[in-house]
């Protein structure tokens, strides 16, 4: 078993060595396809496989479940900073290449509703636009709530608050099919739900937004 994870080791090596000539998207989609190949060689290996038929095929998954930073993605990311600036809302680049938007409950939604607020649908109406303009990315909507109340109140509270968020978008032109959305109720927390703060900032809407390599 050592001799077929030393194996997926050096394809790993491989590819990560031929990064040095590739553009931004090719490392990446070459980075995936190596840790694909290392997965793959130790699952084929444990499994009483074959190593290298496992690498093989854990460098296509890798390949293809990488998401890439074009720069359609750097532009909807420019263009989200400015749009929510001095809003509260955090536009960042994930570790595997997503936009995300952290929108807190002061912008996005009432105490206890799900009808998005006024303030809410100039940065929706612009970050439509950008996914209009990138038709090869798929959009993730998370709604969480803070602790208050029980999960028969939160849990569909979430989703209805991130279902909303999904209408919204497709009526400005965006194909629903790219969104999905969940719900969290108060699993999720980035905060302390023992303090009126910590609360304002666990009721929340998250988007994500990763564009897939072209095949």
């Amino acid at each position: 078993m050592r001799k077929h994870i030393l194996w997926g080791v050096t394809a790993t090596v491989v590819l990560a060595t031929g990064c040095a000539s590739m553009d931004d998207t090719q490392r990446r989609t070459a980075t995936g396809a190596g840790v694909g190949a290392l997965a793959g060689a130790v699952i084929g290996s444990a499994t009483g496989g074959n190593a290298g038929t496992g690498a093989v095929v854990g460098a296509g998954v890798g390949a293809l479940g990488t998401y890439i930073w074009s720069q359609n993605m750097e532009r909807q990311k420019r263009e989200m900073e400015q749009a929510t600036r001095g809003t509260g809302i955090v536009v960042s680049q994930t570790a595997d290449n997503q936009l995300m938007l952290n929108i807190p409950s002061d912008i996005s939604f009432a105490v206890g509703r799900s009808d998005i607020q006024a303030n809410f649908g100039p940065v929706l109406d612009q970050f439509a636009a950008g996914l209009r303009n990138n038709p090869n990315s798929d959009v993730r909507i998370v709604g969480h709530t803070d602790s208050t109340g029980n999960d028969s109140v939160n849990n569909p509270l979430s989703v209805e608050r991130a279902s909303s968020t999904r209408n919204y978008l497709t009526a400005r032109g965006v194909d629903g099919r790219r969104i999905a959305v969940e719900g969290m109720g108060e699993r999720s927390p980035i905060a302390t739900n023992d303090t009126a703060e910590g609360r304002a900032r666990n009721r929340r809407v998250e988007i994500f937004v990763g564009e897939r390599p072209r095949g």
